[in-house]
């Protein structure tokens, strides 16, 4: 099993996304990219700690590949937006893919290149290096599902 965390605006949506796809063996929605090892949504959204609204995914790379992992990620947000996603302003919405490894990071790149192709340069996806990961408070986990029941 792998590990990868993607920032793509507010976390509720993309979670749902993902956890139906093939190989996505858990979602989990959290906070990534900041200054604070541990923070809650409210300091989150004052915008101040450097944190992006990410899910982190656990997937079976048998099944699926983090490159595809990637194309999805670039299908379900516009990359060519900074610091926001459609309604949600501010930088805790930019998009971004964190890496934990050398092999993620080469990946990331070439996936964000051949995208940025296509969109002529316009791409604001930033690529960074895992760093003060934080699981969102409880409520915001499986949030769309729990708000259909």
């Amino acid at each position: 099993m792998q590990k990868i965390t993607l920032g793509l605006g507010c976390f509720w949506g993309p979670e749902e996304n993902f956890k139906s796809k093939p190989g996505i063996i858990a979602t989990e929605v959290g906070y990534a990219g900041g200054d604070s090892p541990n923070v809650t949504y409210d300091e989150v959204c004052t915008g101040r700690t450097g944190h992006a609204e990410v899910v982190r995914l656990t997937y079976d790379e048998k099944v699926i590949s983090f490159k595809k992992i990637l194309d999805l990620f670039f299908k379900m947000h516009d990359p060519t937006q900074k610091d926001m996603q459609f309604p949600d302003i501010g930088t805790q919405y930019r998009s971004e893919i964190f890496y934990e490894t050398d092999d993620q990071k080469k990946n990331a790149e070439e996936v964000l290149n051949e995208n940025n192709r296509e969109l002529n340069g316009k791409i604001k996806t930033n690529i960074s290096k895992l760093k003060n990961y934080c699981k969102a408070e409880e409520y915001h986990q499986k949030y769309i599902e729990k708000k259909r029941q």
